[in-house]
């Protein structure tokens, strides 16, 4: 790969979004994200998809200004009217967090895709990385659990109602205003909570800071129900492996697979997964009140390796 100096965050990193220096003030952010249909709905497809790739930007702590879309379908599967309800359902997210809509491309393909690339900017001294955790930071996280296993649930048809109307507001919940409580706060190090689960973000948290961590599994927010479905067996196929990847990483003494599966469940457009130093902990905490984010402490970064659960 060509070198160039300008790159503050590229590829050689796990972070959500790649960082180039325009000037000695102003950075851009850029990422893409693309996704399947979650839910039935074409409009809030649309609409998750859109909140799902923005927040890659806002994780870094970034400002996000213009979209470029991507629709993969075949008009023999999707109509085009539905094609229209995607484009408006997101047109809608990226509106409500004053992001411009440049272009996009569509393609045919029997499998329908849609996503964004998102471009932002942010001061090229305060981009906020997932590999700049310290040592007794405090771990918060900004959404509940379960995304995954309620969309398995929802093909399965065997979703409760108050569920599915759960999950979906809790997709379509923009990462913006937590995004501006962490930078006001100035914190150590974020990441959103997406495809690799909470764990698996926590470990390339932990990994890239050279750290380990330490959770208390009864502070870890789920979503109503998903207990349920787990022991129902409505978990994805990715919620295994994400296990399967870093087991070997997660010691948890004698708990359950089934109290630690929610955890390993892929995320469609999950919080913002944040380490802040103890004596900067209570700013965050009004910070995100203030803005009506939940305000949940899960844990803490430490300098013995692995991450460790428990119940409090």
């Amino acid at each position: 790969m060509t070198s160039d100096d300008r790159l503050l965050v590229g590829t050689e990193s796990s972070d959500d979004a790649g960082v180039f220096r325009l000037s000695d003030e102003v950075a851009l952010v850029q990422t893409i994200d693309v996704i399947t249909p979650i839910v039935d709905d074409p409009t809030e497809f649309g609409y998750i998809a859109a909140i799902n790739a923005l927040s890659d930007v806002y994780a870094m702590g970034g400002i996000p200004l213009t979209a470029t879309s991507f629709l993969a379908f075949e008009q023999c599967d999707l109509p085009l009217e539905a094609a229209s309800l995607i484009l408006k359902g997101a047109q809608e997210a990226l509106g409500e967090n004053r992001c411009v809509v440049v272009g996009g491309h569509t393609v045919e393909d029997p499998e329908i895709k849609f996503g964004l690339a998102i471009t932002g900017t942010i001061h090229p001294d305060k981009v906020i990385l997932n590999s700049d955790a310290g040592d007794g930071d405090l771990i918060y996280l900004t959404k509940p659990l379960g995304t995954g296993i309620a969309s398995t649930a929802l093909k399965g048809g065997l979703i409760p109602p108050s569920l599915g109307e759960e999950f979906v507001t809790w997709m379509k919940t923009g990462n913006g205003p937590a995004a501006a409580a962490m930078v006001e706060t100035g914190v150590s190090a974020a990441t959103d909570v997406t495809g690799f689960g909470l764990l698996g973000h926590l470990w390339e948290m932990c990994a890239g800071s050279d750290l380990g961590a330490f959770l208390d599994l009864d502070s870890i927010p789920t979503m109503t129900g998903i207990k349920d479905l787990v022991d129902s067996g409505m978990v994805p196929a990715g919620a295994y492996r994400n296990r399967d990847h870093i087991t070997d990483r997660i010691t948890a003494a004698s708990l359950p697979e089934d109290r630690l599966l929610p955890l390993f469940d892929p995320q469609t457009s999950g919080g913002l997964l944040i380490a802040v130093s103890p004596e900067r902990a209570d700013n965050l905490e009004i910070a995100l009140g203030t803005r009506d984010v939940p305000v949940h402490r899960i844990g803490m970064f430490r300098s013995q390796p692995g991450i460790e659960i428990v119940e409090s």
